[in-house]
């Protein structure tokens, strides 16, 4: 039996200069806390087109992701895969 584990990421998105399409700039944050990942978010929000904080359960092991639950957002954001 696998572990279900409980994800919480952070990632910042900015404009594409060539094409000002959203994309991540920053390589995604994983937090044990979500008061963590919140208060990351909050302090980055300033400096890029947006932010997201977001959580779901999962077990990677066997590849099965629930639904992500948005924990704080800012701005604009692009596609998350």
């Amino acid at each position: 039996m696998t572990e279900l584990k409980r994800l919480i990421v952070v990632i910042a998105f900015d404009p594409d200069p060539g094409t000002e399409e959203l994309l991540p700039v920053m390589e995604r944050m994983q937090f044990d806390s979500e008061d963590r990942a919140v208060r990351i978010t909050k302090d980055l929000a300033g400096g890029y087109a947006g932010v997201i904080a977001w959580a779901l359960s999962a077990e990677p092991d066997i590849g099965e992701y629930g639904e992500p639950e948005k924990l704080f957002r800012y701005g604009e954001i692009g596609e998350m895969e």
